[in-house]
C-alpha cells in the first residue's frame, strides 16, 4: 500500500503484486520441479540396481530349485535299486559275476542288457533279473540325470579321510554301496560355458546296502 502526503488528503493506492508473485511462484516452481526431476533420475537407477539384484536371485534361486530336484530323484532311485539288489540276495551277496557291480558313465549302459521283465518270456534266473533290473534302472537314471555317473562297488571306506564321498572302491568289506553322481552347476559365479559346469567331480549320493537290512 503506497501512501502520498501532499497538500491535499493523502491519497491511498494499493499495490497489487500478483504479477511479480505469479512470476516468483513460476520461478520457483521450476526450481523445484528440476530438483524433483534429479529425484526421479536418482530413484530410477537405485530401483535398476534392485531389480538387477532381484533378477540375479531369482536365477539363483532356480538353480538351486533344480539341483534339488536332481537329488531327490537321485536318492530315491539309489534305494530303489538297493531294495532290488535285497530282494535277489543271492546275486546281490556275491564278490564275483555279481551283476549288480560295475562302472556306469554317460550314456549309462548295462554290462549285460536284459529285457526279461519287458516282455512276455520270463527270467530264465536270479542272474538275468538282476541284469534287467540294472538295464532298465540305468537307463532311468541316465534320463533323469544329466551327465550321471553311478558306481556299485563293495567298499569299506566310501568317504576319505576328510569325510567326502569318493568314486574310489576298495572292493572290501559286506556292504555293496551305490555311488550316484551328475553334472552340477558350479557355485562361483564367475564362471561361464562349460567352465560353469561340475561334471560330477564327486558323489552326490551314496548309499550303502546290506543283505537282510532295511535300507
Amino acid at each position: 500500500m503506497l501512501v502520498l502526503t501532499m497538500a491535499h488528503p493523502p491519497i491511498i493506492m494499493p499495490l497489487h503484486f500478483g504479477f511479480l508473485s505469479g512470476i516468483r511462484l513460476t520461478r520457483h516452481q521450476k526450481a523445484v520441479g528440476g530438483f524433483s526431476l534429479v529425484e526421479v533420475l536418482v530413484s530410477i537407477v537405485v530401483l535398476s540396481f534392485g531389480l538387477l539384484g532381484m533378477v540375479g536371485m531369482q536365477a539363483a534361486a532356480l538353480q538351486s530349485n533344480r539341483e534339488a530336484r536332481f537329488q531327490s530323484s537321485a536318492v530315491v532311485m539309489a534305494r530303489e535299486l538297493g531294495e532290488s539288489i535285497r530282494g535277489n540276495k543271492a546275486e546281490g551277496i556275491k564278490t564275483t559275476n555279481n551283476p549288480y557291480v560295475g562302472s556306469f558313465s554317460s550314456p549309462l549302459v548295462a554290462t549285460t542288457p536284459m529285457y526279461c521283465l519287458n516282455v512276455t518270456t520270463a527270467c530264465a534266473n536270479a542272474a538275468e533279473i538282476a541284469q534287467a533290473q540294472m538295464t532298465e534302472w540305468l537307463a532311468r537314471v541316465d534320463s533323469e540325470l544329466p551327465g550321471a555317473r553311478v558306481e556299485i562297488c563293495f567298499d569299506s571306506a566310501p568317504f576319505d579321510s576328510h569325510g567326502l564321498p569318493r568314486w574310489a572302491c576298495d572292493n572290501t568289506g559286506d556292504s555293496l554301496v551305490i555311488k550316484i553322481g551328475w553334472t552340477q552347476g558350479s557355485t562361483d559365479k564367475s564362471k561361464t560355458g562349460n567352465d560353469a559346469l561340475v561334471r560330477a567331480a564327486t558323489p552326490s549320493v551314496v548309499l550303502p546296502v546290506t543283505a537282510g537290512s532295511s535300507v
